[in-house]
């Protein structure tokens, strides 16, 4: 009696409507008489029997019967006597027969137990993606695994899965590897996707009212559960890759590492979706309705959010995001809203939110809701600045920001908005690392000798002595407020930065980038980078007592030695290199022979050095001569 029940699911639609059942006397009185006699040997207590006639009777939680269960009952004058015929119209009080009610018994209590399996896979899966990275960390401060760890970082967390490669692009941008120690977190929800997609699932056929073979029964099942779990992905999808997620501050996890586990995410959630559509479609033709249905509303829906998912698997490939990232962005956004509008009406339309797969689109919307709240947020509360733009160099700038008081707390990152370079592109903004403006003046750098203003007289750059300054005069500040971003130009609004003095200036920060606990309790810290990189290297010279920065330059690039001057020249330990690159292999080997027992290494720059640091930390570590901490900051996107 699924239309009695208002149950509906594969196999076609009741067509009665809610309203009918709601005030039709015949339907609700033998619907009482049936679970009266049949509900008796399970020793059902009333109360229950009269919420599930409330909630249930008519199939719409909001049309209510006109009578009550046991009301309805009481107006049953006679015991029924003739069994009803689904052939037959509905006008009098009938029997179920004992074959049609445990039919019926039997598709409902397997559906109901399927999905119930469904739910609980994909709670599992949700919570096993979101507490993997929190368990993994509080492990790490346990007292007896600092040691554990420090042997097995160098063998399963630091290398790349291929290679060298992970911040560099893979051969023909076929995109980046994983480490082996994010290759595992991927392996295990690729293991729990595959496991769940194929257990747990429970037949009655004959006895099922809505599919005529076992095979239809069980792939029923299937798209349900494939549907879940691309739902239960879906928070995940959207939490990896937003900027306030808030496993940045729970766990010692990078932003670059969880930047990377996005795309894996998004491509198991890709991987479901597209199963469910095809297990779906076949399904129907199999069981004759595909061309019925594939005229309803919720089916096209349907197709709607596959057919976006597909396009996102497609477009967000490395070669599009590397030809325009800002067009890679905007399709991305309005592709992920159809893919989240399509999923919706696909499960409004079709099950009215009767069991509950509209609560996992909730949760993908909330995540994505809060990131975006706290951005504007952040925005607010550093408040509209104006911004000095100086033309350092033919590629780079350097943007002074007044007023601004942040922490000067390393590994950190901060996104800006430059509307009016760019008026028809108001949005468009990139991440630049944190300079506080008070290191970039002698009189106020705490680690400065008091003759670092003024160049040696030897003034060879790469074997690191005094770097000569060309930045504006010394002056006494007054406030140690403000920070400072390095820009190199590049595609974008960053092309169009020139010398300005009042530029309209928005910043939405600060994030962090790196953990910074572990490294900074390292006997010895190695500050190494490349470029511009140099940027997300100079707030970490405050914070250890020993440190030594290895910076290695283009020729292009001097002009960003020289403005750095002054802060280059209080560092007593640096190696800069204008046009050579850095050894790595025998700059670590140097460290390690001068005895220091636990060094901590972070990197800063393009993808070759980072990729080559973090091989070469990995050799090193597993010689066991000593024991490394590295940490890359790297804007890998």
């Amino acid at each position: 009696m699924s239309a009695m029940g208002g149950m509906t699911h594969h196999g076609g639609s009741a067509m009665t409507t809610a309203e009918c059942r709601a005030n039709d006397t015949s339907f609700l009185t033998t619907l009482a008489w049936c679970m009266s006699s049949t509900c008796a040997q399970y020793k059902v207590e009333t109360w229950k029997l009269e919420k599930y006639w409330l909630d249930k009777t008519t199939g719409e939680p909001g049309v209510v019967p006109k009578w009550g269960y046991t009301e309805t009952l009481e107006r049953i004058k006679e015991t029924p006597k003739l069994e009803w015929n689904e052939e037959d119209t509905l006008n009098f009080t009938a029997l179920v027969a004992h074959k049609t009610w445990n039919t019926q018994r039997l598709t409902l209590a397997n559906f109901e137990f399927a999905e119930t399996l469904h739910s609980r896979y994909g709670i599992v899966v949700l919570i096993v993606g979101f507490g993997t990275p929190i368990i993994l960390t509080l492990l790490g401060h346990l007292p007896f695994m600092t040691g554990i760890l420090e042997k097995i970082k160098p063998y399963i967390i630091y290398p790349s899965l291929i290679g060298t490669y992970n911040v560099r692009p893979l051969p023909y941008l076929s995109g980046n590897a994983p480490t082996m120690g994010q290759t595992i977190y991927v392996v295990l929800l690729l293991l729990l996707n595959v496991i769940f997609m194929s257990i747990g699932y429970r037949t009655s056929y004959p006895s099922n009212v809505w599919f005529s073979s076992t095979w239809q029964e069980r792939m029923g099942y299937v798209t349900n559960r494939t549907g879940v779990l691309a739902f239960a992905l879906a928070p995940l999808v959207i939490l990896f890759s937003g900027r306030n997620n808030i496993l940045l501050w729970l766990t010692n996890w990078s932003h670059s590492t969880y930047m990377l586990l996005h795309r894996w995410v998004a491509r198991l959630f890709a991987l479901q979706v597209i199963v469910h559509s095809i297990t779906e479609l076949v399904l129907y033709q199999d069981m004759g309705e595909y061309e019925t249905e594939l005229k309803e509303p919720y089916w096209i829906w349907g197709a709607v959010a596959t057919v976006a998912t597909s396009i996102m698997l497609i477009a967000s490939h490395l070669y599009f995001r590397r030809v325009s990232y800002e067009v890679f962005l905007i399709v991305h956004i309005v592709l992920a809203v159809f893919v989240i509008a399509g999923a919706w009406y696909h499960v409004e339309l079709l099950f009215t939110r009767k069991w509950g797969y509209e609560l996992w689109l909730y949760a993908a919307c909330a995540v994505w809701f809060f990131d975006r709240l706290i951005r504007i947020c952040r925005i607010a509360k550093v408040g509209i600045r104006r911004a000095n733009v100086t033309e350092i160099g033919p590629d780079y700038v350097r943007v002074d920001v007044e007023g601004v008081r942040w922490s000067i707390t390393p590994g950190y990152h901060a996104y800006a908005y430059f509307p009016t370079i760019a008026p028809l592109k108001p949005w468009e903004n990139h991440p630049f690392s944190i300079i506080p403006t008070s290191m970039l003046h002698a009189r106020n750098h705490s680690i400065a000798d008091p003759d670092s203003g003024r160049p040696s007289e030897d003034h060879d750059v790469e074997k690191s002595k005094t770097i000569p300054a060309t930045v504006a005069p010394i002056r006494v500040l007054t406030t140690t407020a403000g920070i400072s971003l390095y820009i190199k130009k590049s595609k974008g609004a960053t092309r169009l930065l020139k010398n300005h003095e009042n530029l309209l200036t928005l910043l939405d920060g600060p994030y962090p980038s790196t953990p910074c606990r572990a490294v900074l309790k390292c006997d010895r810290l190695l500050l190494i980078g490349g470029g511009i990189g140099i940027t997300g290297l100079i707030s970490w010279v405050n914070c250890h007592l020993n440190v030594k920065l290895y910076w290695s330059v283009k020729q292009t690039a001097e002009c960003v030695v020289r403005d750095l001057g002054l802060v280059l020249n209080g560092i007593a330990e640096r190696e800069v290199r204008i046009g050579q690159r850095l050894d790595i292999n025998t700059l670590l080997e140097e460290e390690i022979q001068a005895g220091w027992k636990k060094i901590g290494v972070v990197v800063c720059g393009p993808g070759g050095l980072c990729d080559d640091v973090r091989a070469a930390v990995a050799k090193a570590g597993r010689q066991g001569k000593a024991a490394f901490e590295l940490e890359l900051d790297a804007f890998s996107w």
